[in-house]
């Protein structure tokens, strides 16, 4: 579980005062009625990263921002604040006006409600672009998926697909679960579960030791007079991405985590009883990728084999060798 920004540790106790300062001034932006993309924009632009090392987007800094323990708070089990007595990167004063701020605590609000979403990242991905699928409501409210345009918070999304999340998502279950049904495929279930997690475990092996190499990366900078500022830049860059790539999909390989050990017998029954954590884990044990593309006709709603094609992962064989099929 990564660790929260501001903050040494899980504890919430030892702050990290150069995230903390970051933190201070993007707090005061939003209480000054900023919006999100804005000020990961701006925090961007200052060169401040996420406690993995990438790029701010709007939802991750709310959630920071919405973590009551920048505030030396917590909840109870009502949900109601109390004080920790942990250091306050924000005062509780402003924590509590920012949290006032949620479009849910907004009775002029007509945004609807946000809600949760099958598709775990980056599974579902544009057929035009490549570019990870994101949940989108449309302007009337209903859930959907769509391939954002590109930006500076989200560059090289092609902007041109969006589908009904209702309509994705029972497509792309209802092939997942007739697929799980079979019997060769329900006795494989928990040693395909083990070996994602093996798969997610050397990732995050080797990222502790990609993160190693860049400190000391930045002690041979700073003690070395034949490595050039341009040498670093570009040494720590790459290994920055390679940290951030294989970081995520750890953690996508990890919801596989979420599966039954003991396999799925009445895939059906199991699934419309499941939870959305476990729903997600055996979409993560059974696909490599969806790909979903642009509707045959504006406005049409029909999701079929034309608009979603599923790349099943192949078990038996390395993930490099799987083979893409049109469901």
């Amino acid at each position: 579980m990564p660790r929260l920004y501001g903050f040494e540790d899980m504890a919430y106790r030892r702050v990290r005062e150069r995230e903390a300062a970051a933190l201070r001034p993007a707090a005061s932006r939003r209480l000054a009625g900023q919006s999100y993309p804005a000020i990961t924009e701006w925090m961007n632009v200052e060169g401040y990263r996420t406690t993995r090392g990438g790029l701010w987007r709007p939802a991750t800094l709310a959630g920071v921002l919405d973590h009551p323990a920048i505030a030396g708070l917590g909840e109870d089990e009502n949900g109601s604040l109390v004080e920790t007595g942990g250091p306050q990167l924000i005062t509780p004063e402003d924590f509590k006006a920012i949290r006032a701020m949620r479009p849910s605590n907004n009775p002029d609000s007509s945004r609807a409600d946000q809600r949760e979403y099958l598709m775990p990242s980056p599974l579902a991905v544009c057929g035009l672009c490549a570019s990870p699928v994101d949940a989108s409501p449309s302007n009337s409210g209903s859930r959907g998926y769509r391939c954002s345009p590109s930006t500076a918070q989200h560059p090289g999304g092609c902007g041109k697909v969006r589908i009904n999340a209702d309509l994705f998502e029972t497509y792309v279950a209802e092939h997942v679960v007739a697929d799980l049904a079979r019997p060769e495929v329900s006795a494989k279930i928990a040693q395909a579960r083990d070996e994602l997690l093996a798969e997610a475990d050397a990732l995050r092996k080797q990222v502790e030791a990609d993160r190693a190499r860049q400190k000391e990366l930045g002690e041979s900078y700073a003690t070395s007079p034949d490595l050039s500022m341009e040498a670093f830049r570009t040494a720590d860059q790459k290994l920055a991405k390679r940290i951030r790539e294989n970081a995520s999909k750890a953690r996508f390989l990890e919801q596989a985590r979420n599966v039954p050990v003991g396999g799925v017998l009445d895939a059906l029954r199991w699934w419309k009883h499941a939870t959305l954590a476990s729903k997600k884990g055996v979409l993560t044990l059974m696909l490599e990728q969806v790909a979903v593309y642009p509707a045959a006709a504006r406005g049409s709603r029909a999701v079929d084999s034309d608009r979603v094609a599923l790349t099943w992962r192949q078990w038996d064989e390395p993930a490099a060798g799987a083979v893409t099929s049109v469901a």
